[in-house]
């Protein structure tokens, strides 16, 4: 079973890989919908003064979601 952390405690420019997304998460479908599905790599590019929200570089293009939201996606580091 691979280490898996929440995509908020990523640092900043690391790369890891998408493992799973809660299934009680409200916005589950959502996140999907932008891309970030199982096996997606994504890179932490930003985050804000107070952490909130983070900014990623997903399938080519520059997405910022909220800690409530990205806290339901659980990575490992690649």
């Amino acid at each position: 079973m691979p280490n898996l952390i929440s995509l908020i405690d990523v640092e900043m420019k690391t790369r890891v890989k998408v493992v799973e997304i809660a299934l009680e998460s409200k916005v589950r479908r959502r996140i999907m919908d932008m891309g970030i599905v199982k096996n997606t790599e994504v890179i932490v590019t930003g985050k804000a003064p107070m952490g909130d929200p983070i900014e990623l570089q997903v399938r080519g293009y520059v997405l910022s979601l909220r800690k409530s939201e990205a806290k339901d996606i659980m990575v490992e580091l690649i």
